[in-house]
């Protein structure tokens, strides 16, 4: 017997508010988590004479939360599909909650350093749950547009972040004003836990099953290589072995690889099936993200840099430049969320277009805004353009790579794409502003260091987008052959 219209009718109302319930749910920390990354650049010269910490230490505030963050992605993606996803969520959530308030609290640099590897453990345990529930709640044009969301949280909370850091330093002081960027996270974590534990759905595991096989070795060497890979891009004193250790860290990985088979040929669940990296959609689009990552992360730093150090401008005001770009972002992710599975690559390829189109424009401007010619928010013109590319880059990439993926092994997909994110910025966050600090200290202008700085961002975003195009000659190949 069909049901009536009216009770359809509220069946897919009821469905529909359940669905923007358990959103709300797990973007709440996503933004959380984003916005104490971009204000964190505006917090440390507070945080450097509060603390009065030197800058080895200071140093670590950043790179702490980003080895724990990077570190536990893929092994939290495994264990959340093992043995639970809202669970786990639920204890990475908590343990993010509390490292907020150790650090909004935190009477040393070494505290605050210990509360931030907390923070980065929480949310290396919960953004693989994030897209591992996605990806098994949703389908189709509904799983585009949760990404899409996630997206435009991006964007808010990377335009939000340093604003709300500069007006809280700007009207609670110095020493107070840095502690509510991290106090102000608490109470966001006590609602999304509330929320998480009413409007998640619960995690479906048989009575009967067995103990999960969380292939502990598997586990250990892939972490020691993603360790290996970040660390000397994190420490900005690293030398000796620190510098070789990526290519220790590449003998792991390749020991890794030889495990997880040998542990898949024996009839065990291996930590990852290494067989995803044959899937050419997935394979390409950890690729394409890994090197717009090395590039993109490094412009705002670099930006910042450029408009206190040779500008005299304030951090509030370093943050204002990028805020249309960031409007932008959250914008274009919704816009190119409801055309991404219609025009695919082409959502991407349009989103480099724009992020090269931007990064020439700024590199025509930089030389008349360091000369005082022309006004620092000029810059922010070309710079808008960074929006609707990242807007069409990151969320539709996501869409397109875990397109084929089976929903039962979500969780570790989403933590490989998100770790290909994680060493792409360590890689540019260090390589960049690096090579910025060489030439202006080896007596070049700001403005040619500037340029020369983003001619590099623009060379990768190149290499970046002829990786889209061969993706979207790969898709338009297979759809030719399946219409002969």
């Amino acid at each position: 017997m069909t049901p009536p219209p009216s009770a359809t009718t509220a069946a897919d109302a009821q469905a529909r508010n359940s669905s923007r319930r358990m959103l709300a749910v797990l973007i709440a920390p996503l933004f959380m988590a984003l916005v104490a990354v971009s204000v964190i650049n505006v917090a440390l010269p507070s945080i450097q004479s509060s603390l009065e910490s030197d800058s080895t230490h200071l140093q670590w505030v950043i790179s702490g939360y980003a080895l724990s963050f990077g570190v536990l992605l893929i092994p939290a993606g495994r264990l959340g599909d093992a043995t639970g996803r809202r669970r786990l969520f639920m204890i990475g959530l908590s343990i993010f909650t509390v490292g907020s308030v150790i650090s909004a609290l935190a009477p040393s640099i070494l505290v605050l350093n210990v509360a931030r590897v907390l923070q980065g453990i929480g949310s290396g345990l919960l953004n693989p749950q994030t897209i591992g529930i996605m990806q098994r709640t949703f389908t189709g044009q509904a799983r585009a547009m949760a990404f899409a969301l996630m997206g435009t949280t991006v964007g808010l909370s990377t335009a939000i972040g340093p604003v709300m850091g500069g007006m809280l330093i700007g009207m609670l002081g110095p020493d107070l004003g840095w502690r509510w960027i991290f106090g102000m996270n608490v109470p966001v974590g006590i609602l999304a836990l509330i929320g998480a534990a009413r409007w998640l759905p619960c995690d479906e595991r048989p009575r009967d099953a067995r103990r999960p096989d969380l292939d502990p070795v598997g586990t250990v060497l892939l972490a020691i290589s993603v360790l290996g890979v970040m660390l000397p891009f994190l420490e900005r004193k690293a030398h000796g072995l620190a510098l070789a250790t990526p290519v220790l860290a590449l003998g792991v990985l390749g020991v890794w690889v030889w495990w997880e088979r040998r542990y898949s040929r024996l009839g065990r669940q291996p930590m990852v099936r290494v067989d995803i990296f044959t899937q050419p959609a997935f394979r390409n689009g950890i690729a394409l993200i890994t090197v717009h990552f090395i590039g993109i992360t490094s412009v705002w730093i670099s930006v910042a840099l450029f408009v206190q150090l040779s500008l005299g401008a304030s951090a509030l005001e370093a943050g204002l430049v990028g805020l249309p770009a960031s409007i932008l972002n959250a914008i274009a992710a919704q816009v190119a969320g409801r055309h991404v599975l219609r025009m695919r690559r082409l959502v991407v390829i349009l989103g480099f277009g724009f992020a090269i189109a931007g990064l020439l424009g700024a590199m025509a401007v930089i030389p008349f805004v360091n000369s005082g010619a022309w006004p620092l928010w000029a810059l922010s013109i070309p710079l808008s353009l960074l929006g609707p590319a990242q807007g069409c880059i990151v969320s539709p990439n996501q869409t397109l790579t875990l397109e084929q993926v089976d929903a039962r092994f979500g969780g570790v997909a989403g933590g490989i794409l998100q770790t290909g994110q994680r060493l792409g910025a360590a890689m540019g966050t260090a390589l960049i502003p690096g090579i910025l600090f060489q030439l202006v200290e080896t007596g070049n202008s700001w403005a040619v260091a500037m340029n020369a700085a983003l001619a590099l961002i623009v060379a990768l975003a190149a290499i970046a987008l002829l990786i889209a195009v061969l993706d979207r000659r790969r898709e338009a190949r297979i759809s030719s052959d399946s219409s002969a």
